[in-house]
């Protein structure tokens, strides 16, 4: 019987850890799939490379356009109320990806990062697909937070700051304030797509400080700081999405 065992690999702690074990507890061929956005830094692509090399197997990116490509087509920016940057560029086409495969084999697997201490937590759920077998092994072995670390920590493996989009709407302020500082060009694209579309990747009233990028922009110019950061003007801050 031909089976093919699929790792979502994001590259966050959760599936770093997930892949590195699982490959230890039960070897065999596997498939490593991620799903960049085109709109990660270079220090999340470096990652990959690393992970690459280090694991070995196939290492399968599937790129279904990029952020700013669908931003541009759909006129309009993701933001909490509609998340479907997450829905077409990873949901979608990794469905796909495992129909595709269960045509060439009697049985998918798919192995995702989902730990035991986060039980309200959903991921997309492709077994309704004939012939894919989803397996969610951290909380198979019952593994929390704590043994993620510990166990990328053994290995010498050190996640990036930052796993999710530059762009992502769902950061803070201060992770903002990073990236103004930082990143000029991706703060300029930014700025370039509210322009284009009319939209903001902040939504107003979120907070005290303003949504748009270019109003935030002569904000953080004037001086004015966001909570939490650190002597170098850092965030320490992490962002809720996309880390796993």
């Amino acid at each position: 019987m031909s089976e093919l065992h699929i790792v979502a690999l994001s590259g966050g702690k959760d599936s770093t850890a997930l892949a590195f074990r699982l490959k230890e507890l039960e070897p065999r061929e596997y498939v490593y799939v991620c799903t960049p956005t085109g709109n990660e830094s270079d220090d999340m692509f470096e990652h990959w490379r690393n992970l690459r090399e280090r694991l070995g197997g196939t290492f399968t990116p599937i790129i279904a356009g990029t952020l700013v490509q669908e931003i541009e087509h759909a006129m309009t920016i993701p933001n909490w109320r509609m998340r479907w940057c997450t829905r077409k560029l990873k949901i979608e086409p990794y469905a796909v990806f495992l129909i595709s495969a269960t045509k060439q084999y009697n049985k998918v697997v798919s192995y995702v990062g989902i730990r035991a201490d986060e039980p309200e937590r959903e991921a997309g759920d492709y077994s309704d697909i004939p012939g894919v077998e989803m397996r969610f092994p951290l909380r198979e072995w019952g593994w929390g937070v704590d043994d993620v670390i510990a166990y990328n920590n053994s290995l010498g493996i050190s996640i990036p700051r930052r796993t999710d989009c530059k762009l992502c709407f769902f950061q803070r302020i201060g992770e903002w304030y990073e990236l103004w500082q930082t990143n000029p060009a991706a703060w300029a694209e930014g700025e370039r797509l509210e322009a284009l579309t009319g939209h903001t990747f902040r939504s107003p009233s979120r907070d005290t400080w303003p949504a748009g990028m270019a109003e935030l922009r002569a904000e953080f110019e004037g001086g004015r700081l966001p909570r939490g950061l650190q002597k170098d003007g850092i965030a320490e801050l992490k962002c809720r999405v996309c880390t796993k």
